[in-house]
């Protein structure tokens, strides 16, 4: 899945304007809300003096795909180019007095364009040239100049490492444009369901398991090595050996395409999330008509109980905090499930929801002040998302709510963070099949993810640049 590109820091003499943005935040993402800022990005110019059409849809393909990773963080308005005061397709990248042609700022400004990018692209011995430049126009700086050279077939990560880049050097923290994400898919009822990884975007599906049964489940270790999940497999079970399907729990390591089982107790072995180490995940095994959670490394040795009980109650979907030191899981112990928390070494238990009669599927934010998840509304008698405080203060903020093409609610659910705490990734069925949506975490800037006939199922974000 790791493609290398080269990135060069383009050096070529900007004249005056070499006072850049010095590591100065222009959009303070800390905000709640945050006022989108007027971005002009002109399509990207051809370098070339001959472009084939093959060229030419790669240079189209650099273009939506960037618009597309900047209008999904909710930080950007585009402006329209029949707004524009000049055309980009004449004027040089740079501004006049640094080159020939140079485009002109007080242009922008006049438009009240805060942010201007000009970038053109050329294709060189089957390399994808993007020679990309942004601007802060109030002040006339340049925030970001930089030339990205990779293989012809990686101009999508070209694409995302750029608009990355863009988002950290004027918020000063990461995007999630390079995180991939890890799913189960199927093509709809009564057919077998597999684990993929994709891009944020949709793009770049790759099918990790051939199992022709029901995966489900899966999380992507910290490190970015291993995917865990949970597959029916046909084997013998108890005492007697009769041959029936188990739900175990099984580990891919991306880079060697190994795979083992982890836990193969009888029963339900599901809900796998490691731990930060990255060598120890977390598990809920059913015996006896209860489910407990354990901890275990990711040999299936060492195993440590968490909870127990109390009495037959279902302990299930844990997900550790990124700090490690606390666990959140849902749990019917009051009759109805609830979101509670825990230590990582299973003491002092607390209800942390108190919402409906039906709450699951906890998600910690990155720097684990907030808890995603999705709860039952039965006015509605369909799942939404809601976000609250970790330690249950505050206002319980609902996210999301849509309907159905049939006019009935739909089901909005399987909440999973980003890795930069600002969006959210879920499941919803508003379309007639299960499709990836994100929203802001203010519950602004809803977009639709996947585009297709596929049906989806607990998504996960995995790490930067995962192997």
């Amino acid at each position: 899945m790791k493609n290398i590109i080269s990135m060069l820091l383009f050096v070529a003499a900007l004249g005056p304007i070499t006072a850049q943005a010095q590591n100065k935040i222009l959009i303070d993402v800390g905000q709640a809300h945050v006022r989108k800022s007027l971005l002009a990005m002109p399509s990207l110019k051809r370098l070339s003096a001959v472009v084939t059409p093959a060229q030419e849809r790669m240079g189209d393909e650099l273009y939506s795909t960037i618009d597309n990773d900047l209008l999904a963080t909710g930080l950007f308005k585009q402006i329209e180019p029949a707004a524009f005061l000049e055309n980009p397709m004449i004027t040089g990248l740079r501004p006049s007095g640094v080159e020939a042609n140079g485009f002109d700022f007080q242009k922008w400004k006049t438009i009240g364009t805060e942010f201007l990018i000009r970038g053109g692209y050329q294709v060189l011995n089957h390399q994808i040239v993007l020679e990309i430049y942004a601007y802060y126009v109030p002040k006339g700086n340049l925030v970001l100049g930089k030339r990205y050279s990779a293989d012809a077939t990686s101009v999508r990560k070209v694409a995302h490492t750029f608009a990355d880049d863009f988002v950290k050097a004027v918020t000063g923290k990461p995007s999630f444009f390079l995180n991939p994400i890890v799913v189960a898919v199927d093509r709809g009822p009564k057919t077998f369901r597999e684990i993929y990884t994709m891009d944020w975007d949709g793009h770049n599906m790759q099918k990790i398991t051939n199992h022709r049964s029901i995966a489900v489940s899966p999380a992507w270790s910290p490190n970015g090595k291993y995917i865990a999940y949970s597959c029916f497999i046909k084997r013998r079970i108890g005492r007697r050996g009769i041959m029936r399907r188990n739900l175990d729990m099984l580990m891919y390591e991306l880079k060697t395409h190994r795979r083992w089982l982890v836990s193969y107790r009888d029963g339900n072995n599901m809900g796998a999330d490691f731990l930060s180490d990255s060598r120890h995940l977390l598990v809920s095994l059913t015996r006896n008509r209860t489910a407990d959670i354990y901890r275990m490394s990711i040999d299936g040795k060492n195993i440590v109980p968490l909870t127990h009980g109390p009495g037959l109650a279902l302990n299930v979907e844990p997900a550790a905090s990124p700090d490690g030191e606390k666990i959140a899981f849902s749990s019917d112990r009051t009759s109805f499930p609830m979101i509670y928390t825990m230590d990582a070494d299973g003491r002092h238990v607390k209800r942390r929801t108190f919402l409906g009669e039906y709450n699951a599927t906890p998600s910690w934010s990155p720097d684990g002040k907030k808890l995603a998840f999705a709860s039952l509304d039965k006015r509605k008698n369909a799942f939404d998302i809601f976000l609250m405080n970790t330690d249950g203060t505050g206002q319980v903020l609902r996210l999301t709510s849509a309907h159905k093409p049939n006019g009935r609610w739909a089901n909005n659910e399987e909440p999973a963070f980003s890795p930069d705490g600002r969006q959210i990734l879920f499941v919803s069925d508003r379309t007639g099949n299960r499709q990836l949506y994100i929203i802001d975490t203010t519950g602004d800037n809803e977009r639709r993810v996947t585009h297709d006939h596929l049906w989806y199922y607990q998504p996960k974000w995995g790490p930067e640049n995962a192997e």
